[in-house]
């Protein structure tokens, strides 16, 4: 998912060691790291392959949101942003622009929705193609183990290619190292770094 930025923290990308030194000097201090992650697009029919099949079918405003932030709250717990998400929360994404409910893929099990993958398309720019994002993605911890996670992941890069999109895209924290090594696995690698610099315990005390 996308950084976002609460007031205490300022995002930086890219960032690497001469921008932590250049924050230094004002006091700040690296207290996250954010991988973004690409692949070109359409997968391998190999890596299809040795992925678990999965039937996925279109987030439905209104009906699925419980279900939602059931799995998203229960995946999410530990996030800073991500976790603990609202009815208030998911209607505010829902309204944006850029929202589609084809690309928000649900999964169930006996009628339980246990995992979605929520797409975004980036339209290009002067610097970047048009991407196709894993916005937001996670299986109910119920299912660790089953090969879930990966499944819909490769079901959302196959829905973002037959878009037409060239490029797959996310974001994941640098120290997710099972999420990390998934990505890995599937064909990703790190485009450059998204950093948040706070405020730094000896700057608010004085140096003391």
């Amino acid at each position: 998912m996308s950084p976002t930025t609460p007031p205490e923290l300022r995002w930086v990308s890219p960032a690497d060691d001469s921008i932590d030194a250049a924050m230094a000097i004002e006091g700040l201090v690296r207290v996250r790291s954010l991988f973004q992650m690409r692949r070109p697009l359409p997968l391998d029919d190999d890596l299809v392959a040795a992925t678990r099949q999965v039937a996925l079918r279109s987030f439905r405003p209104g009906l699925d949101d419980g279900a939602f932030l059931r799995v998203n709250n229960r995946a999410f717990e530990w996030h800073p942003e991500q976790g603990g998400w609202t009815t208030e929360d998911l209607a505010s994404h829902m309204a944006e622009p850029w929202f589609d409910p084809d690309g928000f893929l649900v999964h169930e099990s006996d009628g339980v929705v246990d995992g979605f993958c929520w797409t975004k398309v980036h339209p290009a720019t002067d610097s970047d193609p048009a991407m196709g994002e894993i916005y937001v993605i996670a299986a109910d911890p119920s299912t660790h183990g089953t090969g879930l996670g990966r499944a819909l992941t490769v079901e959302g890069l196959e829905h973002l290619a037959r878009a037409g999109l060239k490029v797959g895209m996310l974001y994941v924290e640098h120290d997710n190292l099972p999420a990390v090594r998934l990505y890995e696995r599937l064909g990703f690698t790190v485009d450059h770094v998204h950093a948040a610099y706070a405020q730094s315990s000896d700057s608010l005390d004085g140096g003391r």
